[in-house]
């Protein structure tokens, strides 16, 4: 097996797969670089361009020993308008123009919306954003189930096919399209570490989904992406239900104000942290880039913020899917990760607070002193065993300095772990006694160079080992 050095930031990047990177030669790079996670956005291409992809990737870490995961990102239901007449219309401040349903071509006084249950979910006074917010419509009056009366608050000029969005409804449509429901079969059946599920609004979007993947007995695992109010209203019980979080700032920033996205992202990373879910922050992160081989100042401060936000991943699109530089926006991005790691603030979460109520409080609880300790006694690195990742997902939430290494018997978790903040999985099956089995770890990591002899290490563990149960054992080791 060839081996590569692969990046050492604890915060994860994640690259969009695309035309742009399709080549074993341009992921190697990208890898080295920085890499983590590869997306594969189901807005765009074929099943035999995705397919290619997931073989690629698959094939990389046969090939080089890595763990990159793959990320499979549903469409959700996206609204648009339809074509319209010669191509382009103007809309002006003031006019009054009808909003249907029925399928035809738009003019400036009438538009197709492909929204199913337009005239029952819009009320009066409710905004109508077209074209990312660039036309703001408020609708006034109701004229059937399929009609409705609107008045352009900001006008201008609109071509076919454009997005649209109602912030202030409350829409009844599901989040899971005949589209996505395919998407889904086919990331699933492909073996997608991750799927993110677009135009969640409520917990039970999540469990929808969470549930068919039960019914497939698959280790795949569940984002869900925040582009909706009704999320940002309900991100409590959707984070408890959910196994990653996406801070999806786009469609967010058109669906809420502008102005509030920044807090809105720092409230529901550090909500994340606390609950031991990753949390991805994305969209336009380094735009820039996708034309020009460096950053603007403003990009680079963004990634810095997210960074020590506490994000466990950051995402980049269309810089790496049709961008020029894709390997040079990985380099870029990795650069400005690299440096504010080097900043103390970012680590030992210290807002933990044990809640007995909880199933699993005594393993957080363990989990959060290792952490603890592993700072008071320098520790070079915290181990942990797992099945179900719970212990690499708890510790990395405590942002420790110590690095982090997972050793699991469950391969498909090795790769879904490759987004989590901090952490690196390794392959470990055996069935040998609690000692023997931190001895075996301890070794396989010595062997790779990760420590060397007069290195303190913690252990987490649950004894007796065999039962395999929740973590409730901590060890000091010194390297020999």
């Amino acid at each position: 097996m060839n081996m590569i050095q692969i990046s050492e930031n604890k915060t994860k990047t994640i690259a969009t797969f695309g035309p742009a990177c399709n080549q074993e030669e341009i992921i190697k790079e990208m890898v080295i670089k920085g890499v983590d996670v590869f997306r594969f956005n189901f807005s765009h291409g074929d099943y035999d361009f995705h397919l290619h992809g997931f073989q690629l990737i698959k094939n990389f870490n046969k090939k080089y020993g890595t763990n990159i995961a793959i990320l499979a990102d549903l469409q959700g239901p996206k609204i648009r308008i339809g074509e319209v007449e010669n191509g382009q219309i103007v809309l002006n401040e003031g006019q009054i123009i009808e909003m249907t349903n029925i399928k035809q071509i738009s003019n400036a006084n009438k538009l197709y919306v492909s929204y199913l249950k337009l005239g029952e979910d819009v009320k009066p006074n409710e905004v109508i954003l077209i074209d990312d917010g660039k036309i703001k419509l408020i609708a006034t009056e109701v004229l059937s189930k399929n009609e409705i009366k609107a008045k352009v608050l900001e006008g201008g000029v609109l071509t076919s096919k454009k997005g649209v969005n109602f912030p202030n409804t409350i829409t009844t449509i599901e989040s899971l399209t005949e589209k996505d429901r395919k998407d889904f079969e086919f990331a699933l059946h492909h073996r997608a570490n991750w799927i993110a599920l677009s135009f969640v609004r409520t917990a039970n979007d999540v469990i929808e989904l969470k549930e068919m993947i039960g019914n497939s007995s698959s280790f795949t695992k569940v984002i869900a992406k925040i582009e909706k109010p009704e999320a940002v209203q309900n991100i409590d019980s959707i984070i408890a239900v959910s196994d990653g979080i996406m801070v999806a700032r786009g469609d967010l920033a058109v669906e809420i104000p502008l102005e509030t996205v920044p807090l809105v992202q720092k409230r529901i990373v550090k909500k994340c942290n606390l609950k031991g879910k990753p949390v991805i922050v994305a969209t336009q992160m380094m735009e820039s880039m996708t034309e020009k081989s460096f950053p603007t100042r403003a990009e680079i401060t963004d990634v810095a913020n997210a960074v020590l936000d506490g994000a466990d991943a950051l995402m980049l699109s269309g810089e790496t899917s049709v961008g020029k530089f894709p390997v040079k926006v990985i380099e870029t991005m990795s650069n400005i990760i690299t440096e504010i790691e080097q900043n103390s603030d970012i680590y030992n979460n210290n807002h933990f607070e044990i809640n007995q109520d909880d199933p699993d409080y005594i393993s957080d609880a363990v989990c959060y002193h290792a952490v603890k300790l592993s700072h008071t006694i320098n520790a070079k690195a915290i181990l942990g065993m797992t099945r179900s990742g719970y212990t690499g997902f708890r510790v990395s939430s405590f942002r420790p300095k110590s690095l982090i290494f997972i050793f699991t018997d469950n391969k498909p978790l090795l790769y879904a772990m490759n987004l989590i903040w901090g952490v690196r999985g390794f392959y470990y099956e055996g069935l040998n006694g609690t000692d023997q089995t931190i001895n075996d770890v301890i070794e396989i990591i010595k062997n790779k160079g990760l420590v060397e002899e007069g290195d303190i290490v913690i252990n987490t563990a649950s004894m007796p080992f065999y039962e395999k149960s929740k973590t409730n054992t901590v060890k000091v080791s010194i390297v020999k």
